[in-house]
Formats: C-alpha cells, sequence, structure tokens
C-alpha cells in the first residue's frame, strides 16, 4: 500500500510539472525581437568581475570586444586580488587591438559583509560611473560570447522596456561527468524559477543568471546598487529580485554565449552544487527535510518500485517515462543521447547528496569554498549556542 501511494504522488507531481510548472521544460530558445526600426546606439560598459581567471581570460575579453555592435562598448575588468596573471593576460590581449576599450581595475580590500563577486562588481560600477552608460553589462570571466549577443539582448531590453535582461549561458559539458550532471543543473534552476513566469509582471517569481546580465544603470540605482544584495551567495537572483520589485525581467536559456567553466570530475560538481544549496533552503532544517523527502518521491522511487508489485510497478513506469520526457528537451539542447533523459534518477540522487553535503558543512562551521574563499560559513557564536547540531 505504501509503494503505491508513493508511486501515485510520484506520478502526479510529474503530471503538475508538465501542465502546471510554467512549462520550464521545454528550454525554448527564443530569438530576438527584430524590428525594421534600427536598434538604437546605447553606451554598454561591461563590467567582468575576474579572479584568478588567466586560463579563460584572454578569450572572454576578445569575444567581448569584438561585439558586432555600432554603439559605444567600454568593457571594465576587476581583478580580484588574482594570483596568477589575470590582469596582464587581458591587457596582452587587447593592447595591439583597442587598449583604449578596456579599463583593468584592481578592487580594493574586501570589506566585512560582502561577497567577493558581488565587491567586484561594485568597484566596476564605480569605475564605469564616468563612461555614462545607458546599460551596464554583467558578465562573468568565463563566458565566451557570440558577435551578435550584445546586441540581441539590447534588443531584447529595448523592445519589451525591460530594467534586466539576463541569459542562461551554455554550459560546458565535455567531460563524462559534465554530461551526466550539468544539463541537470540548468534542469532544476529552471524548474525552480521557470522563465516564463519570471518574464511576467503579474507573477512574482524572480531570478538571472549570474554570466550574462544587461541592466539599466537607473534600475541599479533604484534598488540601492550592489551595496543592497552585498551580502547575498546566490547573488544573481537576489538581484533579480529586487529590480523586478519596481520594474520588469527577462530570463531565457541562449546558444550566443558559452561558459568556458571546466570541471572534470564529479567531486568538483560536487563542491560547486554544495557552496550554494543550503543557501537556498535558508539554512532550513525543516526545509532541508523537505528536500529529502520530495527528491526521493519524485526522482528516486520511480526506478525502485519496479519490484514492488504490479500496481506499484505501473505507477514508477509512468512517473520514469514521464519524467525522461520532461528531461530530454535539455538533453537535447546539449547535445546529448537521448538515454541520458533516463538517468534523472540517479542524477538527483547525487544532487541531494550535495545538498546534504552542504548542510553538514554549514553546520560543522566549514562552509563551502570558492577560489581560495569561504562561504556560507556557519558564525562560530551560531554554532556555540547550538553544540549538538
Amino acid at each position: 500500500m505504501i509503494a503505491e501511494c508513493v508511486g501515485g504522488v510520484s506520478l502526479a507531481v510529474w503530471i503538475y510539472l508538465v501542465l502546471a510548472r510554467g512549462g520550464f521544460w521545454q528550454m525554448r530558445v527564443v530569438s530576438p525581437p527584430s524590428s525594421e526600426t534600427p536598434l538604437p546606439t546605447r553606451k554598454v560598459a561591461v563590467i567582468v568581475p575576474a579572479r584568478n581567471e588567466a586560463a579563460v581570460i584572454g578569450q572572454t575579453v576578445r569575444s567581448l570586444l569584438q561585439q558586432d555592435y555600432a554603439g559605444s562598448v567600454h568593457a571594465f575588468l576587476v581583478d580580484d586580488h588574482s594570483s596568477d596573471s589575470t590582469a596582464e593576460i587581458a591587457l596582452r590581449t587587447v593592447e595591439e587591438a583597442c587598449p583604449e576599450r578596456l579599463t583593468i581595475i584592481q578592487a580594493g580590500p574586501l570589506p566585512e559583509g560582502w561577497t567577493g563577486k558581488l565587491w567586484a562588481l561594485s568597484e566596476g560600477v564605480r569605475a564605469a560611473s564616468s563612461f555614462a552608460a545607458d546599460y551596464y553589462w554583467f558578465t562573468d570571466a568565463d563566458i565566451l560570447h557570440e558577435p551578435d549577443n550584445l546586441r540581441g539582448l539590447l534588443a531584447r531590453a529595448e523592445a519589451g522596456g525591460f530594467d534586466l535582461a539576463s541569459q542562461m549561458v551554455k554550459l560546458r559539458c565535455d567531460s563524462f561527468a559534465e554530461r551526466m550532471l550539468i544539463p541537470a543543473f540548468v534542469f532544476f534552476f529552471f524548474k525552480l524559477y521557470p522563465p516564463n513566469w519570471v518574464n511576467r509582471a503579474d507573477k512574482r517569481t524572480a531570478a538571472a543568471a549570474g554570466g550574462c546580465i544587461l541592466i539599466r544603470p537607473a534600475a541599479l540605482v533604484h534598488i540601492g546598487g550592489i551595496a543592497a544584495i552585498r551580502n547575498k551567495l546566490i547573488d544573481d537572483c537576489a538581484l533579480a529580485r529586487a529590480v523586478k520589485r519596481g520594474g520588469r525581467i527577462w530570463l531565457g536559456p541562449t546558444t550566443r554565449a558559452n561558459s568556458l567553466r571546466e570541471y572534470g570530475s564529479f567531486s568538483e560538481i560536487g563542491r560547486m552544487i554544495a557552496r550554494t544549496a543550503f543557501t537556498q533552503l535558508h539554512h532550513s532544517a525543516f526545509l532541508l527535510c523537505g528536500v529529502i523527502a520530495g527528491m526521493t518521491i519524485t526522482y528516486i522511487a520511480p526506478p525502485l518500485l519496479l519490484g514492488m508489485g504490479r500496481t506499484a510497478a505501473d505507477f514508477g513506469v509512468a512517473a520514469w517515462l514521464l519524467m525522461a520526457i520532461v528531461y530530454w528537451p535539455t538533453v537535447r539542447f546539449y547535445e546529448l543521447s537521448p538515454l541520458w533523459a533516463l538517468s534523472l534518477p540517479v542524477i538527483a540522487a547525487f544532487y541531494l547528496g550535495a545538498t546534504i553535503c552542504s548542510a553538514v558543512q554549514y553546520w560543522s562551521g566549514r562552509g563551502g569554498l570558492w577560489k581560495g574563499r569561504v562561504q556560507d560559513q556557519r558564525a562560530p557564536e551560531a554554532a556555540s549556542l547550538h553544540p549538538n547540531t
């Protein structure tokens, strides 16, 4: 009886996800709006926070300065206390081409209460203030942009009157670990934040993808600047929520920008997930228990039900098949074999394990590590108040 109930609930969840979750699973890449009227030539300040990105920064800077756009574009690269040659390589990349279009800034000491990336963005915004830009383009130092990407983003923002337009760039998917786990990262993100809901003014859902965000300076000023979200670990979604309270935002996947960030092993991806997973749950043990139960029933249970009686098995097969159908558009987006769509129960188990690990790291006071910085670390005094946790 319990197995049949679990199977029925799992199938019901997948029917809901298919029919009533904003079509998040469709992975629609929507072309920028076209118009017979030429796009206004807005001034764009590109702000790139970079920490230890020597391996990719040359490609990134080159792609930014080769944008097929008639307006004025100036890039501000903020070197966030790199211990490698990030700044030197960026400078060499442009010194013979267009050095006048790149300004390299050394970020000041990281103030208390700020995350490193947000402090670097704030330093970039401060330096770009004299450029009097119509838009800031925040992009990560590992993103390779196609020459028409800025033009498409601007067309989107201008045509829709969006204060913020963001793209989920295509993540690297070459190693076995990446092929198994990275498409699911995008799938789970859009399940949490369906773009169709994000893009509607009558929905409260708000999100952005931090690798590529175009934002109007007035919208940033309205929310109190980068300082308003200075301690947010999931900074892109925090920025989107703040902007949407008084403006309009847009989010969607793209094939016109690609991440060069390499994850060669399962442990690397696991650490990436664990770095922010418990933050997403607001450090709540109650929510963690809910996620464990929900992920188990929704993703892990269906294949396990195959040996638990005819009715339970039927529910399990139906839920697993629906799961694969829903996941298939994301798998196809990453140009992988359709067989990967059947692996979502195993993938979900990995993500659940990383989420539990994230909670353990937080409760033990270790936090997550990113480029030499500890993030989401429980304060020692908080741990001392609850010695048994």
